[in-house]
């Protein structure tokens, strides 16, 4: 099937995010737009405009009423899903990297970037209540002197943040004291992406070392090492079989003297028990820097360094296949 193309933003994608129903797509951008889309079909519900830099990161909570976004003009906003009115801005003194709600909903971490002079923090907001908001005060700011924080995603049960660093250790942030819980070093170099299973228990990290690789959410415990030979942007669970999708490529600025068929620029799929490729996707004109599968397995989306957003559908069961012992 074709895929279809969402044309919405003037500059490189940063993430793409499904509401947990999997009807609405997020995308944010270097553009400083926030949109939100229908996946079934590619159109354009609206747009949550008021930051003034490259927006880096999103997310949606579970019952899709709230938006959360974080960005390079030093700040983290929340908006109204529906309305796109924004509820509450969070300013602080750099670049917001990483943001996400807890399962509830009531609690947001946000990740800002060691930049300026400042340090990186990792904090965290109770939005059931107003003063932490208003004061701009955070319940729990965690500094991270050593590395900075490149993505995190919160554990099961919202008791703890899983979050990558760029020195390539992942560590985990106990959400009610902020101390750290479990650290583990298993990649090289930076970590571009952390994104959970659909049941939480497992995740996925992809990094600069041209390797993506499974966890267990709760022990930290190395499971699968999936390897190319670029590094690896972003990388995503299916819901439904064991298979990864992996997207990456070349470092954008040396795409300029590389053509699309050098570049490796497709999104790759491996099982995820095998730890075997099995296909890859063409489609994008640049590295890819984000991928998210729909909750129901039947599609997955891709955003490039070329500015647009791609959703794919495929039959899933036509990928699942046996490898011979």
């Amino acid at each position: 099937m074709k895929p279809i193309l969402l044309q919405g933003h003037e500059r490189s994608i940063t993430q793409i995010k499904y509401n947990r129903e999997g009807d609405l797509l997020f995308s944010v951008a270097k553009d400083t737009v926030a949109n939100v889309w229908y996946s079934v079909n590619g159109e354009r519900l609206g747009t949550y405009n008021g930051h003034t830099g490259a927006v880096w990161c999103v997310d949606v909570d579970w019952d899709t009423k709230s938006v959360l976004t974080g960005s390079a003009d030093n700040s983290c906003r929340l908006w109204d899903c529906e309305t796109g009115k924004q509820l509450a801005l969070l300013q602080t003194n750099s670049a917001v990297r990483t943001c996400g709600f807890d399962f509830s909903g009531n609690i947001i971490m946000f990740s800002t970037d060691k930049q300026m002079g400042y340090q990186c923090y990792l904090n965290f907001f109770d939005l059931r209540d107003p003063q932490q908001i208003e004061d701009n005060q955070p319940y729990v700011s965690v500094p991270c002197s050593e590395s900075r924080i490149t993505s995190a995603i919160w554990g099961p049960l919202g008791e703890f943040v899983i979050a990558g660093h760029e020195n390539g250790e992942i560590n985990q942030f106990s959400a009610k004291s902020g101390e750290v819980l479990k650290k583990v070093k298993e990649h090289t170099k930076q970590i571009n992406d952390i994104q959970p299973s659909v049941d939480l228990t497992m995740a996925i990290t992809a990094s600069k070392d041209n390797t993506a690789k499974l966890f267990d959410s709760t022990s930290l415990e190395h499971i699968k090492t999936f390897k190319t030979e670029r590094p690896v942007n972003s990388a995503a669970i299916s819901p439904i079989m064991d298979h990864v999708v992996m997207g990456g490529g070349q470092e954008a600025m040396e795409v300029t003297t590389t053509s699309t068929r050098i570049g490796k620029f497709e999104a790759r799929f491996f099982h995820a028990a095998y730890e075997e490729e099995f296909g890859r996707v063409k489609g994008h004109f640049g590295p890819i820097n984000c991928v998210a599968f729909h909750p129901d397995g039947k599609s997955y989306s891709s955003g490039g360094e070329d500015g647009y957003v791609r959703i794919h559908y495929f039959d899933p069961q036509y990928f699942d296949f046996e490898l011979e012992a």
